[in-house]
């Protein structure tokens, strides 16, 4: 379903917001590439385009919905320090943005967040604070902690700054290659999709807009289909980066009203996909930024598609897990790349 721009929802989400924010953002984030694959297209009958977000900053999409948050806060806010909770690339993402401001920052983030995640967020100057099994628990920890320092709290999805930033995702896309007729997104909180789906469509409302969630952390297509619970006791997923328990609330009915259909995909689908990405085109992602890719060898067969972008979200993975991932690949009858 398509909203008139006039109508704006999640708090003033529109595509001229997202304009304003890929002018300001122009000059401080990376222009991701746009790579096309013949053995995926062959494979898939369709032309395939993978927008490359591992080769961000940062290593993933994230640091663009934290810079253009950050860069709207008053001299007020800015001298109060920020505080985040994420499950790993967010926490870069604002660790980066903050210091370059030279604001200070403070992330909470889950006891089981790769090495490599926290490592790199205290690399950029911030104070990380570990807790709980899952961004929900850490979310709760640094939102108390946010009323003790009355702190600004960058909130890694449920923020129409934080949307607008991630939107410019598509409209470089589209910029790249104007003739795509379908995105395919990866579904955590719902931040990336919303920004993507607002300016996709603000550019060509014809074109359909596919969300995929993990099998483990699915309560965004829980709501969105009407079916399962709508918020999750545990999660469970080698995607951590979109491993989050409840949809957001100022996300959830944007992707309501903008995306055009959800799918979930397995852990051995997403193992594959990242197996299948590391020796097809020698390149390292993690599982959430694998899920596109995952749900398009899974699902492409039902998207009438001719020109099909894939959001490669990430690429922090933690190379302790490898053998794990490859494991779990090899369990996977249904994925097979020849």
């Amino acid at each position: 379903m398509i909203i008139e721009e006039s109508e704006d929802v999640g708090n003033c989400l529109n595509g001229q917001k997202i304009t304003d924010a890929m002018e300001q953002l122009g000059n401080v984030v990376h222009r991701t590439p746009l790579t096309t694959s013949k053995t995926m297209n062959r494979v898939t009958g369709k032309n395939i385009y993978f927008k490359m977000e591992n080769q961000q900053k940062t290593g993933a999409f994230k640091v663009r919905g934290a810079t253009y948050k950050i860069a709207q806060l008053t001299q007020q806010q800015a001298v109060r320090g920020v505080i985040a909770a994420s499950a790993g690339n967010h926490a870069q993402g604002v660790a980066l943005a903050a210091a370059k401001k030279g604001i200070e920052a403070k992330i909470f983030m889950p006891e089981k967040t790769p090495e490599a995640k926290v490592i790199a967020t205290k690399s950029y100057g911030a104070k990380v604070v570990l807790t709980g099994e899952s961004f929900q628990e850490a979310y709760e920890a640094a939102m108390k902690e946010q009323r003790e320092a009355n702190s600004v709290f960058i909130h890694p999805f449920d923020d129409v700054d934080i949307m607008a930033g991630q939107g410019t995702v598509a409209m470089e896309m589209l910029q790249q290659q104007p003739m795509l007729d379908t995105l395919i997104v990866p579904i955590g909180g719902g931040g990336l999709i919303s920004g993507i789906a607002v300016a996709a469509k603000f550019i060509n409302p014809k074109i359909k807009v596919i969300g995929v969630q993990a099998e483990g952390a699915s309560a965004t297509y829980n709501c969105y289909h009407q079916q399962g619970p709508f918020a999750l006791r545990q999660v469970s997923t080698i995607a951590d980066g979109i491993a989050v328990k409840k949809p957001g609330v100022l996300t959830l009915p944007i992707i309501e009203q903008y995306v055009d259909d959800i799918v979930t995909v397995s852990d051995t689908d997403i193992a594959s996909a990242m197996i299948c990405a590391l020796e097809r085109s020698k390149t390292l992602i993690e599982g959430a930024g694998a899920s596109a890719f995952a749900a398009l060898l899974v699902h492409g067969h039902r998207l009438q598609s001719q020109h099909c972008g894939v959001i490669v979200s990430g690429g922090n993975m933690d190379l302790s897990k490898m053998a794990h991932i490859q494991s779990l690949a090899n369990q996977n009858q249904l994925i097979n790349i020849s």
